[in-house]
């Protein structure tokens, strides 16, 4: 008997048993990671770029399936406000990119769809209706973005019978052929858990119902975290603001943040922010993701504010430059006493439902949700006031006022009683006459099509456009002349 080839035939034939049953385990495990959670990081190479289209780390655990994020405007354009699929509800889209500002793709195991800053805080203009492609501001305020119809958007479509596999893999196909693998993968987990997730989001955002709407350019931006993710109960409170401009950070180092002043820490600001936008504190602390978080800070604190684009009255401006040193440098000039202080509510005058939104206990609480990490916050408070912030890029904040209540600097130098009562929200068509955006017009025509704007009415909580009545009692003349100097902060 031939014992070596006995032996190794025996041999042999473990070998190939444990390649196989090697294979039979290993193989589902590497398709789970494969298909589920394999990570391939987007490098983005300039921190503009980075800022419009990176990733601050939503994408791991609230990320959006890419391909059913693309096809649910082309399947459900009936619960959009009009034409132009995702860019009916104010996104900006750039010329040859394959996202919107402020929205990031990221493959982690499949290709998800996460939000950024830039969503909110990138502005757009145009100097008239018949321009075609509007001129992008990183770092202004979304004066045309709908955030709250962005997210009933996705909750209606969860909602539609036709949120099914049968329906959406034949319209992802159309766009992309999809692997054997992929298209399990989307038929049994992706779409299903991806309708169960929003249905849950829809319960978990039904607060939103009992108040007033956000409209284009605003946004709630605290309840969302005081509710959803640190579960403080639903307190019936109002918290509705206008989208804020980020530029011109470097020049207030120390000083305090929001519209209510609720944190001086930038580092936290931010962090705060992409906690807010669905990075939950595990995924903040990934090395990648505080990197990211650190790019954007920095490239905030040296964007400049950006420069009046019309012509100016040189001569009236500098009749204007006294008027506004008289004015309004005080509180919004680089020297002045009350700059980048928290002016009290019974001073100012204007409307306190975002104040009465914050609390000491969201503060607190929004603190202790991070305490244990090495980046944890700290520096969340109560203000009793509104901020006093400086005027740089004054021209594109419009509307003003820190809810959005007044259309243009104008009507702001205006009694309240002639401030207007009610206007449209969302337009990027420039009034350099008035300073702010066209808001007499109850539709845009943009994208190829008609859209409507938000109807904004002042009687309604949350938008009142009394206080602040610096300036109202200037003459007429001397009103003109501060506006055009105003034109150039």
């Amino acid at each position: 008997m031939n014992t070596e080839n006995t032996y190794s035939r025996w041999f042999g034939r473990v070998m190939w048993a444990g390649i196989v049953a090697t294979l039979v385990i290993a193989l589902p495990w590497y398709s789970a990671w494969f298909y589920l959670f394999r990570e391939q990081p987007v490098r983005v190479a300039s921190a503009e770029e980075h800022f419009k289209y990176g990733s601050i780390g939503t994408e791991f655990e609230s990320g959006f399936p890419y391909w059913i994020w693309l096809v649910l405007p082309r399947l459900f354009p009936e619960k959009l406000p009009g034409p132009g699929g995702y860019t009916s509800l104010g996104m900006v889209w750039e010329y040859g990119q394959e996202m919107p500002v402020g929205f990031t793709k990221q493959t982690v195991g499949f290709p998800r769809v996460g939000l950024n800053c830039a969503a909110c805080h990138t502005s757009s203009y145009r100097k008239s209706e018949s321009d075609g492609r509007p001129t992008l501001v990183t770092g202004g305020a979304g004066q045309s973005f709908d955030a709250q119809g962005y997210l009933r958007f996705l909750f209606a479509c969860a909602d539609d019978p036709r949120f099914t596999a049968d329906i959406l893999l034949p319209q992802i196909e159309r766009v992309y052929p999809l692997s054997f693998m992929e298209r399990q993968l989307y038929r049994y987990l992706l779409i299903p858990a991806t309708r169960r997730e929003l249905l849950k989001q829809k319960e978990l955002y039904s607060w939103m119902d009992s108040r007033p709407d956000w409209g284009r350019g605003r946004v709630d931006p605290f309840n969302p975290v005081k509710f959803v993710i640190l579960g403080i109960p639903e307190d019936g409170t109002l918290g509705n603001s206008d989208m804020m401009p980020l530029w011109a950070l470097k020049d207030r180092p120390g000083k305090a943040y929001h519209w209510d002043g609720l944190n001086p820490v930038m580092r936290e600001v931010v962090i705060g922010s992409a906690i807010a936008d669905g990075a939950p504190p595990k995924v903040i602390n990934r090395p990648d993701v505080q990197a990211n978080l650190r790019r954007v800070q920095a490239f905030l604190q040296e964007l400049p504010a950006p420069k009046y684009p019309f012509a100016v009255d040189e001569a009236l401006k500098e009749q204007g430059r006294a008027i506004y040193a008289a004015s309004c440098a005080s509180c919004h000039g680089p020297k002045g006493q009350g700059t980048d202080q928290i002016i009290p509510i019974s001073e100012v005058g204007t409307d306190a439902h975002r104040l009465e939104m914050w609390t000491s206990q969201a503060a607190q609480a929004y603190d202790q949700y991070t305490a244990g990490y090495s980046w944890e916050l700290t520096s969340f408070r109560k203000e009793l006031g509104y901020l006093a912030a400086p005027l740089k890029g004054l021209w594109l904040r419009a509307p003003y006022l820190h809810n959005g209540s007044v259309p243009t600097l104008k009507d702001l130098l205006e009694p309240v009683s002639q401030r207007p009562s009610s206007f449209f929200r969302g337009n990027d068509v420039y009034d350099p006459e008035n300073v702010g955006f066209v808001s007499d017009q109850p539709q845009v025509h943009r994208n190829g099509g008609t859209l409507p704007l938000f109807r904004f009415d002042t009687t309604v909580p949350g938008n009142s456009n009394q206080g602040h009545v610096y300036g109202v009692d200037l003459p007429s003349d001397a009103k003109r002349a501060l506006l055009e100097f105003l034109k150039s902060l």
